[in-house]
């Protein structure tokens, strides 16, 4: 039997369903909706479908497509993307004006709620324009010799390793890259990296999640290691921010990127580059600032002229992301990734490339079909049912170390369209 309290909140919620879609940005529906969900245990709320076509109608997306490959970049809401096109606006009137007067200047507002969003000091934290500029300025700012070493693992992303290969052509520099197996072991990686310490070794490069298969790496451990020993740390957390919860202090790294374009779903051309207070004035500006920036993390934004929109609306996209709730987010995330791992491994020629295990893994998975290469899975998915997801490869043909496609869904993904992956991904594997 139903309270008139339970009554009323189901009515609100499916009525809420229906208004959104006529709610000029659905945030407003949102906030309700989530507020709504105090109180309730958070695995209730992840499986809350009421509550979740209530984010799902925040967006404005084409349904005629499944986009399991938000990877790369996410659709903002559209209440982040309705104030980006507001403060295009504003500064069309008179850009010498309106975008360096009005706008730019609130680009203070958004460095402390990030801040406060992921555990940092404002003075710490610097608005980029994605995870690779963010980290670039780390890779291409730190003092290195000819022999010094930076260890990374081949799995860590392409623009990255490329930024630290260009450094071993021009200044003779180390690179050593290790590599491990999928899915690993917290506990396994970690000795990785340590055996492969050398007197040399000056800097530690990882990914705090990988964008190939969506492990998370023991993030603490591997720079209390590193720290230990005297080595900088910089931390490759592209995927990580806004995708599940933590702080960047927890981990006592030197320096971290991240996009806000993909988990915080922000507008396209936005990133977070964290630098620890003691290495700002010894790390050099991507793009040389005044002397008297030396010790200022804004330095590190100096990039010439550039539109406030975009980080301007980041403010929007934390508001969003808030009304969800970080723990809520995360959990539906891991939820939706399980719906169609547990299903596919239950298939004989399947193989799972990502741990199942919440403190390893989330909303990323990597999946292959033994017998069939992941091009041509990606090409029947798009082919037969319009289904995007990315073809992911590590090794060579002679030696491969594995291979797959990647699944991301989101929170504006539905059941419907997970359940569609999950059958032709079935129909392929028993063909």
């Amino acid at each position: 039997m139903w309270t008139r309290r339970q009554f009323l909140n189901r009515t609100s919620a499916v009525a809420g369903a229906a208004l959104a879609t006529y709610n000029p940005n659905g945030l407003s529906r949102l906030l309700e909706a989530s507020a709504g969900q105090n109180g309730r245990a958070l695995a209730d709320v992840t499986r809350d479908e009421d509550f979740w076509r209530e984010v799902q109608e925040g967006f404005t997306l084409d349904r005629t497509i499944i986009n399991l490959n938000n990877g790369g970049v996410c659709p903002s809401p559209r209440a982040v993307h309705e104030a980006f096109k507001r403060y295009l606006d504003i500064s069309n009137q008179s850009p010498v004006y309106h975008m360096w007067q009005v706008l730019e200047p609130n680009i203070e507002s958004v460095r402390r709620e990030l801040a406060r969003d992921i555990g940092a000091d404002p003075e710490t934290i610097a608005v980029t324009r994605n995870a690779s500029e963010a980290l670039q300025i780390a890779q291409l700012g730190i003092d290195l010799k000819p022999g010094d070493e930076v260890l990374t693992t081949n799995q860590d992303y392409g623009r990255m390793l490329n930024t630290w290969e260009q450094r071993v052509t021009r200044e003779g520099i180390k690179l050593t890259k290790i590599s491990f197996p999928v899915p690993p072991s917290q506990a396994d990686l970690v000795q990785r990296f340590e055996r492969a310490i050398t007197p040399a070794t000056k800097v530690i490069h990882f990914c705090h999640i990988t964008n190939l298969t969506g492990h998370i790496f023991p993030v603490k451990e591997i720079c209390a290691l590193a720290r230990s020993r005297g080595i900088l740390t910089i931390v490759d957390g592209a995927h990580a921010y806004a995708h599940f919860p933590f702080k960047i202090t927890d981990f006592d790294c030197d320096y971290y990127g991240s996009s806000l374009h993909k988990w915080l779903l922000a507008p396209i051309g936005t990133g977070l580059l964290y630098v620890r207070p003691d290495r700002i004035e010894k790390t050099y500006a991507l793009q040389p600032a005044a002397i008297k920036q030396a010790d200022n993390i804004r330095k590190f934004e100096e990039i010439g002229t550039h539109p406030a929109a975009n980080h301007n609306a980041v403010a929007e996209a934390l508001v969003f992301h808030r009304g969800i709730g970080a723990d809520r987010k995360a959990a539906r995330l891991r939820y939706l990734k399980a719906r169609w791992a547990n299903e596919l491994t239950t298939l004989d020629r399947i193989e799972l490339h990502t741990s199942l295990d919440p403190a390893q893994s989330c909303a990323i998975g990597t999946v292959g079909i033994k017998g069939i290469k992941p091009g041509d899975i990606v090409s029947k998915l798009w082919a037969d049912r319009r289904i995007i997801a990315t073809p992911i490869t590590v090794g060579t043909a002679d030696a491969m170390e594995y291979a797959g496609v990647r699944v991301t869904p989101n929170v504006y993904t539905t059941l419907d369209e997970v359940d569609t992956f999950i059958d032709m991904m079935t129909k392929l594997a028993k063909s």
